[in-house]
Parts: structure tokens; sequence; C-alpha cells
């Protein structure tokens, strides 16, 4: 085998028409003894790396994606789309346009041929906010981003996000099945050495928290759909309040506008406030986040800051850099946790 051969990955796609009584999760044991690199993807999907099964199993990455079509349609009655290539990203735009039961390859050679023609909208990332801007610039087909100087892309749509759909225009995906699952919240806890009158301390609390959390997605490359706020009150009783966000994200500006305004309709007075927990619901990969384009570059400052210092926070350490707001937070203890 040569040096390009081995370097190739073969990454298969499953959509499966799950009835009734069958849960994603009980096809797990079944794609786990084809090969452990396993990710399953709610409500119906499966990714597998079969590039190490090959050997074993004797059989190409399509003959390996029929097997398990085979499989589970023996073991489980449940009826599966498949398709093979070298990438996830070509896998799963392959197996979106293929029929249940039927088998779609994409080889290696084949990949820009088959990606050229597709619209923009299907390309993983793209968002239905970059696909209208790039459709009123006249790119309507993942073949037109592709053409593009990549300078123009990042001019378009930012230059971190612009980079990775041009990549990704041309078959470039190198991302990795996940095996361990997702986290699907993360919560941080801020608790105060007596009960809190003051609502600018509780609103010095959310920003912390706002931080403590962005700070964490951002790390681990999740972005937040929903952010949850609990108010514990000296009585021992709690309070409640969530909102899904307009998009996912992970950027403590836009978690703590949403915490401030969850805080205020609790619409507290003079109450005594034991602690506040911030929860960021529905993680999902920040790969597959967009953000809307707009002409506040005030925002699109900050979250440059933001970057900046993340990047000192990792070397220096985590209160090396923190607001202004929180210059006098001292005397508050945090709780974290990830469910």
């Amino acid at each position: 085998m040569t040096t390009t051969a081995r370097q190739v990955r073969h990454v298969v796609h499953l959509r499966f028409e799950l009835p009734d009584h069958v849960r994603l999760e009980d096809l797990r044991p079944l794609l786990e003894q084809v090969t452990p690199q396993v990710q399953l993807l709610a409500p119906d999907s499966a990714v597998l790396d079969v590039t190490g099964a090959l050997r074993f199993w004797d059989r190409d990455a399509s003959e390996i994606a029929r097997l398990i079509q085979l499989r589970a349609a023996a073991h489980h009655g449940v009826r599966a789309a498949a398709a093979t290539a070298p990438s996830r990203m070509a896998a799963t735009m392959a197996c979106a346009l293929t029929p249940p039961g039927q088998l779609r390859t994409v080889n290696p050679a084949e990949v820009e041929t088959f990606l050229r023609p597709r619209p923009i909208r299907e390309l993983p990332g793209i968002g239905p906010s970059n696909a209208r801007l790039l459709s009123q610039h006249g790119v309507h087909t993942v073949g037109g981003l592709a053409d593009l100087p990549v300078a123009t892309a990042q001019r378009l749509l930012g230059a971190r996000t612009g980079r990775l759909l041009h990549d990704r225009a041309h078959g470039r995906d190198p991302r990795p099945v996940v095996t361990e699952p997702v986290a699907r919240s993360t919560t941080a806890e801020h608790r105060f050495d007596r009960d809190e009158l003051n609502p600018g301390r509780h609103r010095q609390a959310l920003l912390h928290l706002a931080g403590q959390l962005g700070t964490r997605m951002r790390t681990d490359a999740q972005t937040a759909a929903g952010l949850t706020i609990t108010v514990r009150y000296a009585d021992g009783s709690t309070t409640t309040r969530t909102r899904t966000l307009a998009e996912a994200t992970h950027h403590t500006t836009l978690l703590a506008r949403c915490a401030y305004d969850l805080y205020d309709t609790l619409g507290l007075q003079r109450a005594r406030v034991r602690s506040i927990a911030l929860r960021a619901e529905h993680l999902r990969p920040a790969e597959h986040a967009t953000r809307q384009l707009a002409f506040d570059h005030t925002l699109d400052k900050a979250l440059l800051i933001e970057a900046v210092q993340d990047r000192a926070r990792q070397r220096y350490g985590t209160d090396v850099i923190k607001p202004a707001a929180l210059a006098d937070g001292a005397g508050q203890r945090d709780r974290a946790r990830s469910v």
C-alpha cells in the first residue's frame, strides 16, 4: 500500500428509518461490532470511520456499509440510507441525497466533482444567512464558492468562517469521528458569601458566569442554543427562566446579554439572593454554528478581543484578564459542572 493510499480516510454516514420501538442508541452495539469509531448523530444518523476496519473485514468501505445495512434490517427491522466518502462532510452530503435502503459511494478523486453542482445551502456550516449573502453576490453552488479567491470568501464571510467554508467547498474536511458523547449542557453557579440584595452584584455574578461558560465552550469547541438562569433565595426557594438563543453561540458578550434579559424578566425587588446558576443548554459542535452578519462593528471588535483574552488566559491563568465590572467581585464562590 502506498503512502498516499494510507492517508485516505474511509467514512460511512448512515441515516436510519427508526420505528417507534427502536432508538438510535439501540443500534450502537451493532455499529461498534464493525468499528469502535462510531458517532451517533441524533435523531436518526450515525457516522463511522472504517479506515482501520478495512483490513480486519477484508472489505472496502462500500461493502462494509452494505453489511451494516443488512445487519440493521435483519436484527432491528431498520432500513438505512448509506454513503461512503473520504471525509465526514462528503459522506454526510451524499447520504442526504440517498434514498433509504440505497448506498452511494464518493471516491477520493470524485469529491470535487460531486460537490461543485450542489446548492450552496447544502454545504455543512454555511447557515441560511450566509447562503443568502453568497446568493446575493452570485454564488449559488458549492463550485461557485470554490472558484472565489479565498480572500474574497473571507471578506464576505469573515476570516475564520470564510477560510473554513472555502476549504470545504474544495472538499477539505479534517474533522474526526468523535466517539465520546458531547455534553448536553454545562452549568456554572455563583454563590454569595451572604444573602445579596444588590441587583448590581447579581449582574456582576451573571457576567462572571457567562464568562465561565463562554470560555469553557470555546475551549471544547461547543456552542449553546439555549440558556437557563436559576436564582436561589435566602429561604431556599428558587426561580428558573429559560430562553432559546436566536443563534447558537459560545461568545461571552452574547451569553451575558441573554443572561441579563432573563434576569430582568424575574422582576426582583429587594430579593435576598443566595446563589445564581447559569446553564448553557443544547450544546452542539461549534463547527455547525453560524452567526448572522451585522453592521455592529463594536460587537465584531469585542469578539476579536475575546479571542485574544482566551489566549492570554491559557498562558497566564484564568484571572489575568477580567472585565472591569468584576474588579471588585472578590468574596464569591463558584462551582461548575457539565452533564
